[in-house]
């Protein structure tokens, strides 16, 4: 059977999207080929057809996640003021929301610890998707005109988010996760969020030499 020549692109992509989802449900180690193909719809034999092996979907999957994101780096960048660009990542990303679809949610967490123990082109592939992301959220959320404090300050910020969610995520008590949650956007807003006061600008004053030629008032 001939197939369009789009056929071949949208299969792939398919794919992509089941491993982008299931990698962040269930961490790489525990997702195989099978249940990924699975969830694209497709049998095991097809997989050999777009990808070398596990390692090169992987990489790409994570790419995939991380283009995904596009869309919140958007929404942060069109904010007018850094305390305002911080707000809408610190809360967006400190949701329960996010905390509990982690399908569609952030592939740093998902996968970061599973990367750590691996070598390869998986581990190459998402070292380039997590710093083309970091250096895409550091001219989203400007949170410094100098280019080496705002990598500082976005490197830190997104540390504590990601430290947060994965603690949120790790405790099996809701109160104490929501808790948790509600803490860390408050802690954070206060240190991101806090706008400088407007500069004041000083009254105008009437130079010294002008009282000299001030006309003598006329008492009455």
């Amino acid at each position: 059977m001939r197939y369009p020549p789009a056929h071949k692109p949208a299969t792939r992509r398919r794919i992509l999207d089941a491993a982008s989802q299931a990698f962040r449900e269930r961490g790489v180690a525990e997702t195989g080929v099978d249940e990924v193909m699975r969830r694209a719809g497709l049998t095991h034999g097809g997989f050999y057809a777009h990808f070398r092996d596990k390692s090169e979907l992987v990489s790409e999957a994570c790419s995939t996640a991380f283009d995904g994101a596009v869309f919140n780096l958007d929404r942060i960048a069109a904010q007018p003021t850094p305390g305002r660009r911080a707000r809408v990542l610190i809360d967006s990303y400190l949701s329960m929301h996010h905390r509990d679809n982690h399908g569609s949610g952030c592939v740093v967490v998902a996968v970061g610890a599973d990367m750590a123990r691996l070598r390869g082109a998986a581990r190459a592939g998402y070292s380039r998707g997590f710093t083309g992301h970091l250096d895409r959220l550091g001219a989203a959320l400007r949170l410094s005109p100098d280019e080496s404090v705002n990598r500082d300050r976005v490197t830190q910020l997104m540390s504590s988010l990601v430290g947060a969610l994965l603690f949120a995520r790790a405790i099996d008590d809701p109160g104490r996760s929501d808790a948790l949650l509600h803490s860390m956007r408050r802690n954070l807003r206060r240190e991101f969020c806090t706008e400088p006061p407007p500069a004041r600008i000083p009254a105008p004053r009437t130079p010294a030499h002008d009282f000299l030629h001030m006309p003598e008032t006329l008492s009455p």
